[in-house]
């Protein structure tokens, strides 16, 4: 019978073999089959009229989800500390020249004045973290503090700016974008933090889930390779069909010096996993 499911399934051989289904089906019908196809017709359109000489908007195709916010609401481009937003009181000229003082109960330590980890350690009950998220992933103090206080919202914080970000300024998700320069430095100091950390982002490995199927191999590939190296640990049958085989079709049909990163960047997990299972193993002897 024409069950509503069974005229999605003949639509759908008949947008591919429209030879094989001869009769006539209904113009609106219930959608039970993604397209799947959608970010590479859009990016193929978009190469296609700029070979022609004609730019196309830029247009969000990052797996068809919404629209990526415009650069100029964008609330942290420079990955700078910025000036303490603090509504508590700031410290005199006296006490910002001493690099061991020790705040008061009710008083924060500005994050922009922290130069030592002899200061971290002093003032690291009452510091006050940054506004601005992006700003941790430059500086090894604010990174020791992640380190040392197991805080969820930091984390929480870091995840969510680092998601929009990676979001709103992929390369190959957001067509015609001409900021990939920008965006590789961002990757770089991504890969940074994590192998100071010793440990990936989880924001990262989304991100990686997301944009490998859709990555040619060529545009940011040292930073991408590195990012796979520090996936956190998890079930192969998790990950594979996210992560392995688009990184498979790649490197079946690409040059033996892509062959090698990945073989590398493989490696390189590997030995991050087994680190971060011996650790695990020796807290749970200690303990």
């Amino acid at each position: 019978g024409m069950q509503s499911h069974l005229q999605a399934l003949l639509s759908l051989y008949k947008l591919f073999c429209p030879e094989q289904v001869t009769i006539t089906l209904p113009g609106k019908m219930k959608t039970y089959f993604k397209n799947s196809e959608g970010p590479w017709k859009a990016v193929i359109t978009a190469v296609r009229q700029r070979n022609k000489g004609t730019s196309p908007l830029s247009q969000a195709v990052f797996l068809g989800t919404s629209q990526p916010q415009s650069r100029k609401r964008k609330w942290n481009a420079q990955l700078v500390i910025p000036a303490s937003s603090s509504s508590t009181k700031h410290l005199d000229e006296d006490r910002e020249k001493s690099c061991f003082y020790l705040c008061s109960p009710n008083e924060s330590f500005p994050v922009e004045q922290l130069q030592t980890f002899p200061q971290l350690l002093q003032n690291i009950h009452c510091l006050e973290f940054p506004s601005q998220m992006g700003s941790v992933l430059t500086n090894p103090l604010l990174l020791h503090y992640m380190n040392c206080v197991k805080d969820e919202s930091i984390y929480l914080r870091l995840y969510y700016w680092m998601g929009q970000r990676l979001q709103e300024e992929c390369t190959w998700c957001v067509v015609d974008n001409p900021h990939e320069e920008e965006f590789r430095s961002f990757l770089e100091t991504a890969y940074k933090a994590e192998c100071f950390l010793q440990e990936g982002f989880a924001a990262c490995e989304e991100f990686l889930y997301k944009t490998i199927p859709l990555w040619d191999g060529v545009c940011c590939r040292s930073e991408i390779l590195g990012l796979v190296s520090w996936i956190p640990l998890s079930s192969f049958s998790d990950i594979k069909p996210y992560l392995f085989d688009p990184l498979a079709q790649l490197f079946f049909t690409s040059s033996i010096y892509f062959k090698c990163s990945v073989l590398e960047s493989l490696k390189e997990l590997l030995q991050n996993w087994l680190n971060s299972r011996v650790f695990q193993m020796d807290l749970e002897i200690s303990s």
